[in-house]
């Protein structure tokens, strides 16, 4: 049985799951082509960002399951999951990695509304007379 190593990775509410296979670097979300799916160049940069950090690009195919926010968020999410597959596979990727930032989840979720406010923070306009 071949080597798969797994791991997962979430941001926003998206989270992904992640299967990191010796390959030739194809790369499936949710049995679709990485282009297909995310449909933008700029985040099909992001999912490939921890292979070009650890020049393992075109080593390794990438089986992804995402569910949940938007495609952007799961962009990021596929991201971390592929960082943190690659630190599995190999111990001494965790400095360059650790060093890029893409072992970092980021935290920033979508604010709760408040009573008494129009959005977020958006208050309603106030008038004296």
């Amino acid at each position: 049985m071949e080597n798969k190593y797994f791991a997962v990775g979430s941001r926003k509410t998206a989270s992904a799951q992640v299967w990191l296979t010796p390959g030739k670097g194809e790369i499936k979300i949710n049995n679709c082509s990485a282009k297909d799916y995310l449909g933008r160049v700029d985040l099909l940069e992001t999912v490939l960002a921890p292979f070009k950090i650890t020049n393992t690009l075109g080593q390794f195919d990438l089986v992804c399951k995402v569910a949940g926010g938007g495609v952007s968020a799961q962009a990021a999410a596929i991201a971390l999951g592929t960082a943190r597959a690659l630190v599995s596979l190999n111990s001494n990727l965790r400095k360059t990695l650790k060093s890029a930032e893409l072992l970092k989840r980021d935290p920033r979720e979508k604010e709760r509304m408040k009573y008494g406010l129009a959005k977020r923070r958006k208050r309603f306009q106030w008038t004296k007379r």
